[in-house]
């Protein structure tokens, strides 16, 4: 099976670009609002939602769109797609909500 092409389009990438894109919104509000307990801490964090969105939505592209080629080897070309795109989108996702986790508690 041949590589992918930087960026090429897959179900993985697509989807691992929505799982970014939407983790992404609420990765670091979501600590936020646990921490302290308020429903409306969810609009506090804005900005940087909006940053997390940018930057988790193309690392979840190529994420989402390698793991989903690899997995293809093992696992049917549908199964694969999934499951690579869902891993990728949650890649970054983990990572800011980690990040947003810590910045809360330094707060």
């Amino acid at each position: 099976m041949k590589e992918p092409s930087f960026g090429k389009e897959n179900l993985g990438a697509v989807i691992g670009a929505v799982t970014g894109a939407m983790g992404g919104l609420f990765a670091v509000a979501i600590p936020l609002a646990i921490l302290t307990r308020n429903f409306q801490a969810l609009s506090a964090a804005r900005t940087f939602g909006l940053i997390s969105f940018l930057v988790c939505t193309p690392i979840g592209w190529f994420a989402g769109g390698y793991l989903s080629h690899a997995l293809a080897k093992r696992l049917s070309l549908q199964k694969a797609g999934i499951l690579g795109g869902i891993i990728g989108g949650m890649f970054p996702v983990t990572g800011f909500a980690l990040w947003g986790y810590y910045y809360m508690i330094r707060r």
